[in-house]
């Protein structure tokens, strides 16, 4: 795995690129937020580790860049600033995950192998079409067809649709939905999931009689043909 790590600390970005190295990662640091720009556009990389406080272009500035260049490539925030608005504020943007200094090696090593299967989960399940029962969900093609009928969906409820069929006869909870296609985990969420729940089933059961989206009370929801 290739990681960029971006953090204007030198001690501190000495430490965890010797670290990282040492459990067998590739590792480049950078300390100035414009040359990381520089080096994120210039090579392909598997992996950004953005601290927010930089000269020159902080860590949320690049993180926009990033996903307003379509680049998916996983990214972990590292912030003195651990209050929740700082950290809805990075998911936002785009990060996958936040880190509030100080924090233990240990700790960060487990969250980069949690985006790692994440994410080969996530390529994974981008080159097969989900099922359940007549309903297909194509990603590549962002198509949802029902009965071979095409249904247009917005972004959030694609994305929705798509994390209910990766867990198919699965109670998906909530903060797992909020993850997958809000990029948070904070419960000021919660009331927009019912709603697009609303919409996923108006769009996709209501003109048949077989329903495949379920609410399991007090646990979350799961798509079935077996309900």
């Amino acid at each position: 795995m290739k990681i960029l790590l971006v953090e204007d600390n030198k001690r501190l970005g000495e430490s965890l690129s010797k670290g990282l190295k040492e459990e067998g990662f590739i590792v480049f640091h950078e300390q100035d937020g414009f040359k990381a720009r520089d080096l994120i556009f210039e090579q392909e990389w598997d992996l950004f580790i953005l601290d927010i406080m930089l000269p020159g272009l902080t860590g949320i500035e690049l993180c926009e860049l990033i996903r307003f260049k379509k680049i998916i490539t996983p990214i972990i925030m590292l912030s003195a600033l651990g209050e929740p608005d700082d950290k809805v504020k990075a998911l936002d943007k785009g990060a996958d995950d936040y880190l509030v200094k100080p924090f233990h090696f240990k700790e960060l090593i487990s969250r980069i192998n949690a985006l790692n299967r994440r994410t080969n989960n996530y390529q994974q399940s981008i080159e097969e079409d989900l099922f359940c029962g007549n309903l297909k969900l194509n990603y590549k093609a962002h198509k949802v067809e029902r009965n071979g009928k095409t249904i247009d969906l917005s972004q959030k409820e694609f994305l929705l649709l798509k994390t209910l069929l990766e867990h198919k006869n699965e109670v998906v909870n909530r903060q797992t939905i909020l993850q997958n296609v809000w990029k948070t985990q904070q419960d000021t969420y919660t009331n927009v999931i019912d709603v697009y729940i609303s919409y996923l089933r108006s769009k996709i059961d209501s003109k048949s009689e077989d329903k495949l989206i379920h609410t399991i009370k007090g646990r979350g929801y799961m798509i079935s043909d077996n309900q």
